[in-house]
């Protein structure tokens, strides 16, 4: 069930059956340290197990959604839980996808690397306009391993994914939308409303009729996130290794263009 005590970095509020979880670093645009990362794999298990909630939506505080993993000054990556990391990354794309209640994410900013594969593994995605949505895991020196491999192919084809995934360029709101990553694009300070709007609507559908329809769908992602998500998190953690990863880490501390060696 949900509590707020057992949550550091994720505000939760609960309104007619709605549950609202907000990421909560806006000081860092609500990136993802080892604490964050431990709750977002508890979160979709609490959501289900909640009697009280029959729909979630998810944002952030600030002006951000979530910037991604937390490679900043002083940074703590090392999980809450005490499981490995890449473990209890696979467990966070598998428990969202075994989430049977519908899941709204409202973009109201940056969604990037582990912050747009939440973002876009939810089932109905609204964004703002302000957002900038994008997987830029290889300007960091890394794979992009934490889903972005398994849900950007999925939603704009495997070409597009590929550009935009080996890039890490990140595009408008406008642009999510023509492609296809996004549901909805609303105004500046409209995307949770919106998203609200939405989950009551699912909420107060027969729930059995519209968790069954989704877990169905979602049977055809997870067939394609049980082929890739292993690899590419595989991956990943051999990345993270690299001479180049910590270049990148160093450059983005620093505020300058990274100088990538290919070791």
């Amino acid at each position: 069930m949900l509590n707020q005590d057992n949550y550091e970095t994720i505000l939760i509020e609960k309104q007619d059956g709605i549950a609202i979880l907000t990421l909560n670093r806006p000081e860092r645009l609500n990136a993802v340290n080892g604490v964050m990362h431990s709750e977002l794999m508890q979160i979709s298990l609490d959501v289900q197990a909640d009697p009280e909630v029959r729909a979630a939506v998810i944002t952030g505080a600030g002006r951000a959604f979530c910037a991604g993993g937390d490679f900043g000054p002083g940074s703590r990556m090392a999980p809450k839980s005490g499981m490995p990391m890449m473990q209890e990354a696979r467990r966070i794309v598998d428990n969202l996808l075994d989430l049977e209640k519908p899941i709204v994410s409202a973009v109201n900013g940056p969604a990037a690397g582990l912050g747009a594969t939440i973002a876009l593994f939810c089932d109905v995605v609204v964004a703002a306009r302000n957002a900038r949505i994008g997987d830029p895991h290889v300007k960091m020196g890394i794979t992009a391993g934490d889903g972005g491999a398994v849900i950007w192919p999925l939603l704009i084809g495997v070409n597009r994914a590929k550009q935009f995934l080996m890039t890490g360029d990140l595009l408008t709101a406008d642009e999510a939308m023509a492609l296809g990553l996004v549901n909805k694009v609303v105004d500046e300070g409209q995307a949770l409303p919106e998203a609200l709007a939405i989950a009551r609507r699912l909420a107060n559908g027969a729930p059995y009729a519209v968790q069954s329809t989704k877990v169905s769908v979602n049977k055809f992602i997870k067939a394609v996130s049980n082929l890739v998500l292993p690899v590419s998190l595989a991956l990943e953690e051999v990345s993270m290794t690299k001479d180049d990863h910590r270049e990148a880490v160093k450059a983005f501390q620093e505020k300058r263009e990274p100088k990538f060696s290919g070791r």
